[in-house]
């Protein structure tokens, strides 16, 4: 079963969600500061990290940051877990590097659920009829190795960014509308809007930089893979 690192700093949140997924056969492993996760980072193999914002010393987007910059972690899921719920909040996570968010307060079933069809969508399983690496233009996607490419360079991307792209690759030419999009990338849940999408797609077209001009934006509707750059 999955491990799970909690960062957070009050114990009896920490607790309650140890005892909720341990209870749901997940092994898991609380700290209380962004310096102890880098340890256990550092030294256990981790399937997904919850994360709270509200940290002492290093705050949750730091570290979310921090954790990000490594390419060792670029594909473990990181969910943020905090009491604020604005939507300004949520953008800085996803643009940080999240891959979802729980605002507190919360109950113990969700939280189980919401984890369980994250490291689902996590295991980044193929399309049905996709192959093993796509190449358009200038960007190939190696999916059994999980890698991403540009012009024979490595681009790292988070575990969403990384199923957004084989999304869309996969159905070149396509229009995807953005509820679409909601339901094969994130399975759509009660918090995720059209804007989480956005975000990400932003995000994407940065990361891969001048390919990035094959994400056509269909204004009003949602997105596409062109061949040809935009």
């Amino acid at each position: 079963m999955a491990h799970i690192l909690i960062v957070e700093d009050d114990k009896n949140i920490s607790k309650l969600v140890k005892y909720a997924l341990e209870k749901s056969g997940y092994t898991c492993t609380a700290v209380i500061t962004g310096e102890e996760a880098f340890d256990v980072l550092d030294t256990q193999s981790v399937d997904l990290i919850l994360l709270d914002i509200m940290l002492p010393k290093i705050d949750g987007l730091e570290v979310c940051k921090q954790i990000r910059s490594h390419n060792k972690f670029q594909s473990v899921p990181i969910v943020m877990l905090t009491a604020k719920g604005e939507e300004v909040d949520r953008v800085v996570g996803f643009e940080l590097g999240a891959d979802d968010y729980i605002v507190k307060p919360f109950s113990p079933r969700e939280l189980v659920l919401r984890i369980k069809a994250i490291l689902k969508r996590a295991q980044n399983k193929k399309p049905e009829g996709s192959k093993d690496i796509i190449t358009i233009g200038d960007i190939t996607i190696d999916i059994p190795r999980h890698t991403v490419t540009v012009a024979e360079k490595i681009v790292e991307l988070t575990a969403m960014e990384f199923k957004l792209l084989i999304t869309l690759m996969t159905r070149v030419g396509r229009v995807q509308s953005r509820d679409q999009l909601l339901d094969d990338v994130w399975d759509i849940q009660a918090d995720v809007t059209t804007r989480t999408v956005d975000t990400h797609v932003k995000r994407l077209r940065q990361k891969l930089g001048r390919a990035g001009k094959h994400l056509e934006t269909i204004r009003g509707y949602g997105y596409k893979f062109s061949e040809e750059e935009a």
